[in-house]
């Protein structure tokens, strides 16, 4: 059986920082000490000081793959196979394979190498991690498409940190140690702000941590430690699920704050019958509080409440737990030690900090009472106790010579279990005390007086009392028992509901809202929120409520017209109208109330995050702006003026051809300065809507010469096209930028052709180029969008998105699409004349 192979991931912040470095490092040392290592695929991204490390180690020979026209090279899986080394060195473990390769992704032929028993080094960066993508995209606005599953990284048997400062990072980029010179000022001005670099090390750095974390839990495990290890701080708060909660978790977050890099955790404990637990709402709202805080919630189950709070806290290896002090009196405080006494006996090296707080020593809450029986049963319980004992003494006292006081006393105690079976514990102990006094008289002798000659007959009877009155009492708590599972039952079956429904994701609102009037029957449920501060004398003051959102009939307006409401907070009411609902529901309506303030606060978050976009939207394409301001716009104006200068010059006399070449640079430069002016221009202008449209009827032949100057582009265009409706110099522009792009990417020349067919004409640019994978045909219409953060420098992305915006502004559409054998091509697909937009200028919009 082959021994899998033991993994090394050497994970860094961005790039740059030096994780190739380490890994090269990592393997001259390997082959030092005897080992074999080959280099499986090593990326040096023209770095001089990497590429000197490769030297003297082995490196298998590359795949050849021919995709869309274009060679590409990959990691030849098979041939690291065949060669069998003990190490192989493997770069970038997140890279997604060429179409055709052994493998999708890279660490799938990492995973071949380790099942074949092959020890691999390789590297990745924390943007690449599944569960830091969408993250990484927020805070730097570039989307990675290359992922590796955190599962993948994680089983890797050592994970090295390769970390350096954002200074000292942009520092290296700065000397070109990193990028080409001419990719520095744009990567220094994007990707890599000190900023986003900051945030990137503070990922790498936690998601370190939390692998330490698990490391040092799994050891613990293993060896059965149970006591707690001072490694890191963590502060365990206990949650009682009374109002006391809030103080407790803010105290135990200052707790924490005084340690860096210290974990906050709330437990709550509910009994294992679930019948008697905390209040959900104050649950449910110090769940949000703790979370807010940077803590986590969690819930154990456990009749012995000291154990489980110190069970789950040596679980997590909590150094600090913080309880309240009891809210018991003083009688049951000396009687009963307590939960927080009893923890601090049992806590160990854990220290227990006990907190006052307002509701100490106030009392605990009592639960509401459920009768166990119905009043019904209750009546014929009565009824069963007042006129079955004289019916049964009117039944045996005949038979009293047949029957000795035994026999007798068990038909009375029959009678008794049959009350208590009927009408619960008060009938029963009733007609024990009436069967006694009747036995008395009746049976016992001397009859037909209430005294007893025989000591045993005395014993007897009352025995039979206690027994009596013992059925009774176990018969009355196993009815209430019953009951209180049976509600406890429908509450858990309404709950569960509740969680399904919020699971699926129907928690709008609305949604929640209909669902507690459908389950209870009501006629309108509403939630209202306060307008402004508290008043004594506002809960029947319309106007001091705002009916946040409503289900059924006619909404309350204000808590007290309500049957029945929940106070949420200090600002958010749950009111009912229709029926009143008792003490067993209220638990159901309150834990209602909490998702409907959860499903609020989620609601006016999605529309900060919507109304924040296109804050957001406007902050990147004025970050990108700057960049291009920086590059694009800094280089045709340093040529122009290095052409002009030149030509100024006393010093240097030039020959005519020299002045020539000049002239011509400064004249390019300024085209291009030009084109690049126009396009932001027209950008700002079709965003504003104020872009002005000329449609009239165009011929294609007049339009093409001009939009296309490159002998590199071959135009096949019948003669017989129709005129299309348009703006000539808009058209004009569309097609020029096209074909720019498409000449940008094509490895030998662009095809224009144009065809009519249901009264529209297509006009297609066809390159055979790399193309553009299908899922991200939309994203390279977006402003300042170069599909990937490695070539920042190829203009600022305006070309497209110009494009699109003209066509759509002339009633037309521009798609792209695959072109067949490779590349891409873009199709501009516009009305013939007459039937487009009537003609005059417009704005766009």
């Amino acid at each position: 059986m082959t021994v899998r192979g033991r993994l090394r991931v050497y994970l860094g912040a961005a790039p740059g920082v030096g994780k190739t470095f380490a890994m090269l490092g990592e393997g001259r040392r390997a082959r030092d000490r005897g080992r074999d290592v080959v280099v499986g695929l090593v990326e040096t991204h023209g770095r001089p000081k990497t590429a000197a490390l490769l030297a003297g180690l082995e490196a298998v020979p590359r795949r050849e793959l021919v995709h869309r026209g274009a060679a590409f090279t990959e990691m030849d899986v098979d041939a690291v196979l065949a060669r069998r080394p003990k190490v192989a060195l493997v770069d970038e473990l997140a890279h997604t394979n060429v179409p055709g390769s052994r493998n999708a992704k890279r660490w799938q032929d990492v995973e071949e190498l380790l099942d074949a028993g092959i020890d691999v080094v390789t590297t990745v960066n924390v943007q690449h991690l599944e569960s830091l993508n969408d993250v990484v995209e927020e805070i730097t606005g570039v989307p990675q498409r290359e992922t590796v599953p955190d599962e993948v990284v994680r089983r890797a048997d050592q994970i090295e940190l390769v970390d350096m400062s954002p200074e000292a990072l942009r520092r290296r980029m700065a000397h070109g140690n990193v990028y080409a010179p001419e990719k520095v000022d744009a990567a220094l001005s994007n990707y890599f702000r000190v900023g986003n670099l900051t945030a990137l090390r503070e990922l790498a750095l936690l998601w370190v941590a939390g692998r330490v974390d698990d490391q040092l839990d799994r050891y613990r495990a293993e060896h059965g430690i149970a006591t707690t290890w001072e490694a890191r701080e963590r502060v365990v708060v206990a949650l009682t699920g009374g109002p006391e909660g809030d103080t407790l978790i803010r105290r135990a977050a200052r707790v924490t704050a005084r340690t860096k890099g210290a974990d906050l955790q709330a437990v709550h404990v509910t009994r294992g019958d679930g019948l008697i637990g905390g209040d959900p709402v104050h649950l449910a709202r110090q769940r949000a509080l703790v979370e807010s805080l940077g803590g986590s919630y969690h819930q154990v189950v456990g009749d012995d409440v000291p154990r489980a709070l110190l069970d789950f806290a040596r679980g997590v290896n909590a150094t600090q737990l913080v309880l309240g002090a009891s809210r018991r009196g003083r009688l049951a405080q000396i009687l009963f030690r307590g939960v927080g006494a009893e923890t601090i006996a049992r806590s160990g090296s854990i220290d227990v900090h006990m907190i006052t707080h307002q509701q100490a020593r106030r009392g605990l809450p009592r639960p509401g009472s459920r009768a166990a029986l119905t009043r019904t049963r209750r009546v014929a319980g009565w009824a069963t106790a007042l006129a079955g004992m004289p019916a049964l003494t009117a039944v045996v006292y005949p038979l009293r010579h047949l029957l000795a006081l035994p026999g007798q006393i068990l038909l009375f105690l029959l009678m008794v279990v049959i009350v208590a079976l009927v009408g619960g514990m008060w009938p029963a102990i009733t007609a024990a005390v009436l069967g006694f006094l009747l036995l008395n008289y009746f049976f016992t002798p001397p009859v037909d007086k209430l005294t007893v000659a025989d000591p045993q007959n005395l014993l007897a009877l009352f025995v039979y009392v206690l027994v009596a009155v013992l059925v009774s009492l176990v018969v009355d708590l196993a009815a209430r028992r019953t009951r209180e599972a049976a509600m406890a039952g429908a509450d858990a079956e309404v709950l569960s509901t509740l969680a399904g429904h919020v699971l699926r994701g129907e928690a709008a609102l609305p949604s929640l809202l209909a669902r507690l009037r459908e389950t209870y029957g009501l006629t309108s449920v509403t939630l209202l929120e306060r307008r402004g501060p508290a008043a004594p004398d506002d809960r029947a003051d319309p106007e001091a409520w705002r009916i946040v959102a409503s289900a059924g009939g006619v909404p309350c307006t204000s808590p007290g017209v309500s049957d029945t409401d929940v106070v949420i907070d200090e600002r958010l009411v749950l009111a009912v109208r229709g029926r009143l609902l008792g003490a067993s529901d209220r638990r159901v309506l309150e834990a209602f109330a909490a998702e409907t303030a959860v499903a609020l606060r989620q609601r006016r978050l999605e529309e900060e995050a919507e109304q924040a976009k296109p804050l957001a939207e406007a902050d990147r394409m004025r970050t990108a702006l700057l960049a291009a301001v920086s590059h694009d716009l800094r280089t045709p104006l340093a040529s122009a003026k290095a052409a002009v200068e030149s030509l100024l010059s006393t010093d240097v006399t030039w020959s005519p051809s020299d002045e020539a070449e000049l002239l011509e640079t400064a004249d390019e430069s300024l085209v291009k300065l030009t084109r690049l002016v126009e396009n932001l221009l027209d950008m700002s202008r079709l965003q504003a809507g104020v872009l002005g449209v000329v449609s009239q009827p165009v011929a294609l032949a007049e339009v093409l010469p001009r939009a296309v100057e490159d002998p590199r582009v071959r135009i096949d265009v019948p003669d017989d096209l129709p005129e299309v409706n348009a703006d000539p110099a808009l058209l004009e522009r569309v097609l020029a930028n096209l074909v720019l792009n498409a000449l940008r990417y094509s490895p030998d020349y662009v095809l224009l052709t144009a065809s009519s067919h249901d009264n529209k004409v297509e006009i297609r640019v066809v390159d055979r180029g790399p193309g553009i994978p299908p899922e991200a045909h939309d994203q390279v219409f977006q402003p300042f969008q170069r599909l990937g953060d490695r070539d920042n420098h190829s203009g600022v992305g305006l070309g497209l998105a110009l494009s699109r915006g003209l066509a759509e502004a002339m009633g037309g559409s521009l798609t792209p699409d695959e072109t067949p054998g490779g590349g891409l091509t873009m199709t501009v697909t516009l009305p013939t004349a007459g039937l487009g937009p009537p003609s005059g200028r417009s704005p766009a919009g």
